[in-house]
């Protein structure tokens, strides 16, 4: 084992070295490797990839790939959901102190304005958007929550989007899942060409809009009537690595969402499960992933019926049997009402 130490494989099981992927592939295919196999790739017994055999300590077998995968997808929901938490800390940190400002007769200010200004109507916040438009000369970030985009929504940002596309700002978007069944979506994304990246999530922070990660701007309330547009350097970088976060964690609007692995379960209700599961209310729960009330219910009663729950506490307990009360369930098929187990005679 000498000269193999830990220093020379800093990486994690999402991104094995080429020597640990060849170990790891060949103990899958084979069901186990000899010890000596993986003197050269410790990571993999420090990754738990590979433990010993227990019928013989000579040889090692796999964790299985589906395990591998569960374990990754639930360190990353444990990321963003920690990211959001702090956002919305941060977000309530603001307006406290907003409202603290506006009892305070302000200083003169710089040749860049206060670090944080309240927008209050509707007119002020598209004339501070419309600023901050003109000024923007690389990059500008956005986090759109609330489902599909209403063709209203799209429109009214038009203008703005095209003016950046023409000055070759680049743009990135993040939406909910929910958001890809819109076609005014699709359409302005064709007209943006490829001046717009987009990805999707289950959830979403609130709207959030960066420009050339040196101004922000987030809703002030909950009609978003009044907005905050944020100047101070040390909030603007703060957002910035929220949404560099989601974005890792997001899924390309080009790609297709992972398949649940449970025949009639959707990804959809893969998520609103999980979030049964943590005891939220159907309100919440199509708050947060950007769909109406009904549309969560019948998703519910579907769940239900797949499942074979007769009830809401029968539905919990099927959802955790069934592994469906975290980022992804376990890969041990479920076994639903009428249906003989395959290791049952």
């Amino acid at each position: 084992m000498a000269g193999h130490g830990a220093d020379e494989h800093p990486h994690g099981a999402d991104r094995l070295c080429e020597a640990g992927d060849r170990v790891y592939s060949r103990a899958v295919r084979r069901g186990r490797v000899p010890r000596r196999d993986a003197e050269p790739v410790p990571c993999l017994l420090e990754l738990a990839l590979l433990h010993p055999d227990p019928d013989d300590m000579d040889w090692l077998v796999p964790t299985s790939p589906q395990e591998v995968m569960t374990r990754l997808l639930r360190g990353m929901y444990d990321e963003v959901s920690a990211s959001q938490r702090r956002v919305g800390s941060a977000v309530e940190a603001v307006e406290r102190y907003a409202g603290l400002g506006r009892q305070v007769r302000p200083a003169a200010s710089a040749a860049e304005g206060p670090a944080i200004r309240v927008l209050d109507g509707l007119a002020r916040i598209q004339a501070a958007m419309d600023e901050a438009t003109q000024a923007c000369t690389t990059e500008v970030l956005t986090v759109q929550p609330g489902g599909i985009r209403r063709e209203a929504e799209l429109s009214e940002g038009l203008h703005r989007a095209l003016a950046l596309r023409g000055r070759g700002v680049r743009m990135r978007d993040l939406y909910t899942h929910v958001a890809r069944h819109g076609q005014g979506l699709l359409t302005y994304l064709e007209l943006m060409g490829d001046a717009v990246e987009a990805r999707t999530l289950d959830e979403v922070i609130d709207r959030l809009i960066l420009f050339d990660r040196t101004v922000a701007f987030i809703p002030a309330n909950s009609d978003r009537t009044m907005a905050l547009e944020l100047r101070h350097p040390a909030l603007v970088a703060y957002l910035v690595t929220v949404f560099d976060r989601l974005w890792r964690l997001a899924i390309p609007l080009t790609a297709p969402l992972p398949d649940t692995g449970i025949e009639g379960i959707s990804h959809r209700e893969q998520s609103i499960a999980a979030l049964l599961a943590e005891g939220h209310q159907d309100a919440v729960i199509a708050e947060r992933l950007g769909i109406s009330v009904r549309t969560c219910r019948a998703h519910i009663a579907r769940l239900s019926e797949t499942l074979g729950a007769a009830s809401r506490t029968q539905l919990g307990v099927r959802i955790a049997q069934a592994g469906l009360d975290g980022p992804q369930h376990s890969t041990t098929p479920l076994t639903l009402p009428g249906q003989e187990s395959p290791s049952v005679r």
